[in-house]
Formats: structure tokens, C-alpha cells, sequence
């Protein structure tokens, strides 16, 4: 009795059970759905955030890399604005030297009828007492003591000491100068002096007594004293100062060579 009833209850267990796995099976489909749709909302985050993160990674590396392209521009940058410099360094000088020729074919030709030899002014000791210049020129290219010295504009003074690459030039515009001249409008002899006053001034004194001498008027070498030929430009005059002895009037030259920013002479050699 036992054991049928026991027998029993085990059937029906086997019995729910088979009918559970029918039910399962029966609707597999929707299961598998199901599991799919939960797999699914376990790995898109994972999935979006390791997206997300390679992403990330992948701008940094452009980032980099942009840094390292903008670095290597900027060197090639600075390596053709230093190659501009530097020609822009040389055509200045091409640009000094042109000009610089040019000075030297306008005195050549304005002075044609002397030999000259051109230079350089390298040294300049203008102060109250010595006006003095030194240039590149000595006995190695014919240059001796009382060779004229002149500039475009005129007149600069003459050597005082040479040697065998350099030469020291007394300028007009020294104290101790003392140039023999006349005035273009009557070839009347007067003195030139140079003066304390300024770097562009020499005195003119011992003016006769009957000559007419205005401002405006030019001055020129007279060839006496055996220093400077005839008739290179020294000056024009700025004003007269009469006194009440006419024998000590005076009259104040403006130097046609600009001493301050003297830069090429000529000296003459065959004076």
C-alpha cells in the first residue's frame, strides 16, 4: 500500500517535471530572446566606454602628433627667417658698397684733371682742440705728407703724417688749419681758420677793406701757400660781422664737406 502510493507521488513528479521542460522548450524562442536582450545591456556599456576610451587614446596620439609637425614648422621657420636675414645683411652691404663707388666715380670725374687714389675714413678724432681723421691709405699705395685731401662735396684737409698703410689728415675745420682762399665773385684773397665754434665752421679774415663779400657767397682754394691747388670748393658763407675797424671784419664759412658723417675721400698725388 505503501509503496503504491509512494510510487504514485514519484509519478507525478516526473510528470510536472516533463511538463516544465515542455513549456520551456515549447516556448524556447522567447528565452532565447530574452537572454539575448540581457547579454546585450551587460556588454554595450563595456563595448560604448572601451569605444570611448579608444577614441581618446586615438586623438592623443593626433595630438601629438600635430605638436611634433607644428615643432619641426616652426625650426624651418626660423632657419629660412635667418637665411632672409643673412641675405638681407648682404644686399645692405652690396647696397653700402654701390653707393660707395658711385662717391668715388662722382669725385673721379668731378676731379679729372688730378690722379687721385680713394679710401676709407677709419678713425675720426674730432673734439675742441684736434680735428684730425685717419684713413686706409699710406706709402704702400702713394700717399705722402701735404697730399690734398678732398670729398665730393670739397675740401677735407691735408695728410700730416703717413704710413705704410695709413695716413693722418689735419681737416680744415682744425685750430691749427690755416687755408689760403678766394671768393669765386672776385678772386680777392682771404684766409680761412677753423674755429672752436662747431664741426662746420671756418673764419674768414683778413678780407680787403674794398670788397664786397655777402652771405651766399663761395669760397674756394686760391692754390697759395703750396699746400691745396686752385679751385676746390671750401665753403660757403653763412654771415658777415662787420666791427667798427674794417680791417677786422669777419665772415663765417659753412664748410661744404659734412665732417660728422665723412665717410670716402680722395687724396690727390699729383699735385
Amino acid at each position: 500500500m505503501y509503496r503504491n502510493k509512494k510510487a504514485g507521488a514519484v509519478g507525478i513528479i516526473i510528470t510536472i517535471i516533463i511538463l516544465i521542460l515542455i513549456v520551456i522548450f515549447s516556448n524556447g524562442e522567447s528565452n532565447t530572446a530574452f537572454f539575448e536582450n540581457a547579454a546585450s545591456n551587460l556588454v554595450m556599456p563595456i563595448q560604448n566606454g572601451l569605444t570611448y576610451l579608444k577614441n581618446k587614446i586615438s586623438g592623443n596620439n593626433t595630438f601629438f602628433t600635430d605638436i611634433n609637425n607644428l615643432q619641426a614648422e616652426n625650426e624651418e621657420l626660423k632657419q629660412k627667417n635667418s637665411e632672409l636675414e643673412q641675405s638681407l645683411r648682404e644686399l645692405e652691404n652690396i647696397k653700402t658698397e654701390n653707393e660707395t663707388l658711385k662717391e668715388y666715380l662722382n669725385l673721379t670725374e668731378k676731379y679729372g684733371e688730378y690722379s687721385t687714389v680713394p679710401g676709407y675714413v677709419i678713425n675720426k678724432d674730432i673734439s675742441n682742440y684736434s680735428k684730425t681723421i685717419v684713413i686706409n691709405l699710406g706709402t704702400d699705395d702713394g700717399v705722402a705728407e701735404n697730399m690734398t685731401v678732398i670729398a665730393d662735396q670739397g675740401l677735407v684737409g691735408y695728410v700730416v703724417s703717413v704710413t705704410d698703410t695709413t695716413a693722418k689728415v689735419q681737416t680744415i675745420i682744425d685750430t691749427a688749419s690755416s687755408v689760403s682762399c678766394i671768393m669765386s665773385s672776385n678772386d680777392e684773397s682771404i684766409v680761412c681758420k677753423g674755429t672752436l665754434d662747431d664741426n662746420s665752421s671756418l673764419r674768414a679774415m683778413y678780407i680787403p677793406t674794398d670788397s664786397n663779400i655777402a652771405q651766399g657767397e663761395s669760397i674756394e682754394t686760391s692754390g697759395l701757400g703750396g699746400i691745396y691747388p686752385k679751385g676746390i670748393h671750401v665753403g660757403t658763407v653763412e654771415r658777415v660781422t662787420n666791427t667798427q675797424n674794417l680791417t677786422d671784419r669777419y665772415a663765417i664759412v659753412k664748410t661744404a664737406v659734412d665732417f660728422d658723417k665723412l665717410n670716402t675721400v680722395l687724396v690727390i698725388t699729383n699735385q
